[in-house]
């Protein structure tokens, strides 16, 4: 024997992901408390060795690309990891994916929100989930294919393979619409849409990113006679053969290293056209749309698993004779991070909570989801980076090795920032949103006074955040500062109305009274943090 090994941390490993007090309360007060004990189903088996182990391997053993077959016939196929096949079948079984247009349940999108939160092993996979999810909507602009395809893809089984499409039992959507010389701005997308006699197109061009490419239908943007238009594109066409859409190379990411994400081509590729012709952005927004709540519901994610990492080291790591969570700088470090988490999560659960409304009709939630969806998601995937590379700190040089998980955590931090829309375009649409659709600025501005006269520093935000629109000349300059601080002003008031008191307390002092330093891990004197670090500590047996 060389040495002893003690002083080590345990296996985060058997405790419940879906055990937060911000996630619980919010499934209740959003309508979706009957999915609990689903939720909690979902959450247990996250916390398992094994589901952590299927994150693990996934994301070690990344897809790789086969173009041909051994005989020289292009196949275009996408080669994964069995552990990647588990991950994606417990997110479909469990309706993580388009189940929720299915379920006239009120709440439905609430309880798939809480469930795309709490199972978080592995990021990669919850890309082609999060793309079929937000198809529907688009899809239901031509009701002919919705008819065909919206069932299988609520239906919830796992069908991987290159098939026709109608014939499979469950069917994955994805969406390509990037090109290399566009990049967010799709106007300038040069791929060709040829309409032919039997009503189909023929699609030839270049997609710089198409992440999932074995999905089995996708929605892409192409230039049809009369403008920019969306199309429906299946893998496999109708009669069996492969639709010509050719798989040039994968991306070498920095992170979210288990989910493929490809470069194509169409050649003559068939797409039938979805929604009128030339409104293929209008179509499409709608799927965008849902998929920036999945990156707010991802960021949030991250960083309640973050700050559980760093509580849990915390509780089970000595340093100077003491328990590191029993130290007070430590304490505050761990604190500010529950706070930061508990906000993104209070925020992301009243959002999905907006949607499900707002798809039953609701026309108030309608308008406040479109400036706070996207100023929550400006926000929310701006701080988790920072949150991320805090959380890994915790653990000293433990947090740094491969092994302890948070390197991946960390690599993923940065990408929900830039899915959907990096952050300039996340902001610009939020000040495009209060401009089009003024009453979209009521509703928020309604939402947050509902708090009003509880919390000085809250009142004194929002009072700033009206006058910042006065100076309309600088508006686009100051875009950024006026989107940071309506979505401060609204976690703001959705934690003081609905939060812990002491997580309350703290989020107004700091984030909107200016009593915070530029780090973590820097709140005042004077707050009760026992409570917060007991909520992010989790119970494990």
């Amino acid at each position: 024997m060389t040495h002893d090994v003690f002083n080590q941390v345990p296996p985060l490993e058997g405790h419940d992901l879906a055990d937060d007090p911000a996630l619980l309360d919010g499934l209740e007060r959003e309508g979706a408390g009957w999915a609990s004990a689903e939720l909690h189903e979902l959450g247990r088996l996250a916390g398992t060795p094994q589901a952590q182990e299927w994150g693990r391997l996934a994301n070690e053993y990344p897809p790789v690309l086969r173009t041909h077959d051994r005989y020289g016939h292009r196949i275009d196929e996408v080669e994964f990891h069995p552990a990647w096949h588990e991950l994606m079948n417990v997110a479909v079984t469990h309706g993580l994916h388009a189940a929720p247009w299915a379920d006239p349940r009120e709440g439905a999108h609430v309880a798939r929100a809480a469930k795309f939160y709490a199972w978080r092993v592995d990021a990669g996979h919850g890309c082609p989930i999060s793309m079929t999810y937000a198809a529907v909507p688009a899809l239901r602009r031509s009701p002919d294919l919705a008819a065909r395809y919206e069932p299988l893809l609520a239906e919830r089984t796992y069908d991987f393979g290159l098939r026709p499409p109608l014939t499979k039992t469950g069917l994955l959507a994805g969406m390509s619409m990037t090109e290399k010389q566009g990049g967010s701005d799709v106007r300038a997308n040069t791929t060709t849409a040829t309409p032919q006699s039997d009503g189909s197109y023929r699609l030839v061009g270049h997609k710089w990113f198409t992440s999932a490419p074995m999905c089995d239908i996708f929605l892409t943007l192409a230039q049809a006679p009369d403008g920019l238009t969306c199309f429906l594109v299946p893998r496999v066409l109708p009669d069996g053969t492969r639709n010509p859409l050719r798989l040039m190379r994968l991306k070498d990411k920095l992170g979210n290293r288990s989910n493929a994400s490809s470069e194509i081509e169409y050649e003559n590729a068939v797409a039938w056209r979805v929604g009128e012709e030339g409104r293929g952005v209008r179509t499409i927004i709608e799927m965008v749309n849902l998929t920036r709540l999945d990156c707010l519901i991802g960021a949030a994610a991250g960083m309640r698993q973050g700050v559980i990492v760093a509580a849990h080291h915390a509780a089970h790591r000595k340093a100077f004779g003491a328990y590191l969570a029993d130290q007070p700088l430590m304490r505050n470090v761990l604190a500010d991070l529950a706070v930061e988490s508990e906000a993104a999560t209070v925020l992301m659960m009243r959002l999905a909570g907006a949607t499900d409304r707002s798809v039953r009709g609701d026309a108030g939630e309608t308008a406040f989801k479109r400036l706070g969806l996207a100023v929550g998601k400006y926000w929310v995937t701006k701080r988790w980076p920072a949150h991320a590379a805090e959380s890994l700190e915790c653990l000293g040089g433990n947090g740094y090795v491969e092994e302890s998980g948070m390197p991946r955590l960390f690599r993923e931090s940065p990408l929900n920032s830039i899915w959907e829309g990096s952050g300039n375009v996340a902001a610009l649409d939020s000040i495009r949103a209060i401009v089009r659709e003024p009453q979209s600025l009521e509703a928020f501005f309604e939402e947050v006074e509902l708090a009003t006269g509880v919390d000085p520093h809250l009142d004194a935000a929002v009072r700033e955040a009206k006058d910042s629109f006065t100076d309309t000349a600088t508006v686009e300059l100051r875009t950024r500062r006026i989107v940071e601080r309506l979505a401060l002003i609204l976690q703001a008031s959705l934690l003081v109305r609905h939060g812990h008191p002491a997580i309350a307390d703290a989020f107004c002092a700091t984030r909107l009274g200016g009593d915070w330093g530029h780090a973590y891990g820097t709140l005042p004197t004077g707050l009760d943090l026992t409570p917060i670090i007991e909520r992010a500590t989790p119970k494990v047996p």
